[in-house]
């Protein structure tokens, strides 16, 4: 990861294994080993990369996504809430259209500072009243987007820095 100080996060989401793509990029299983935190805001289809990841994670923070089926949804939560340092971090799949999606995710989470969400494959990186929206797009399936994406940031001293959107 860039910068050499504060906690190290990827961010991704949507990643569709293996319906979408056989595995994820070698370049995003490399920035999963040099990673603090791996964030997944869901859709990942099939519960063996789950596995992977989280053995191949210092620490992995995830959620389901509309398109995981029964086991994941057992193992994983609908939203993950955890602090990263000193940030209050907030892990959700869907968010609703566009359309005023700040507003309506600082009122749905008051006492969050980042919220990363996925589901629409299209990156995003918006504040509103103290939130950051993070959607860091999708490594495997870009859609309508021109490459496929994933985010990588630090958090040191209760501040983001270093927000990145990665093209693969």
């Amino acid at each position: 990861m860039d910068g050499d100080t504060g906690l190290r996060v990827l961010l991704m989401a949507d990643t569709h294994v293996p319906k979408r793509a056989k595995d994820l990029p070698a370049e995003v299983w490399d920035r999963v080993a040099a990673a603090d935190v791996v964030v997944h805001a869901g859709d990942w289809v099939a519960p063996a990369l789950l596995d992977e990841l989280a053995a191949r994670s210092a620490r992995l923070v995830a959620v389901w996504g509309n398109n995981d089926g029964e086991e994941l949804r057992a193992r994983l939560p609908e939203v993950a809430r955890v602090e990263l340092g000193g940030l209050r971090w907030g892990v959700v799949h869907e968010t609703g259209p566009k359309a005023r999606r700040e507003e309506r995710m600082r009122a749905a989470y008051p006492d969050l500072d980042v919220l990363v969400f996925g589901h629409s494959h299209i990156p995003w990186d918006t504040e509103h009243e103290g939130l950051r929206l993070l959607n860091p797009g999708s490594p495997t399936d870009r859609r309508r987007q021109p490459t496929c994406t994933y985010m990588t940031c630090t958090v040191a001293d209760g501040q983001l820095r270093e927000v990145t959107l990665r093209p693969v």
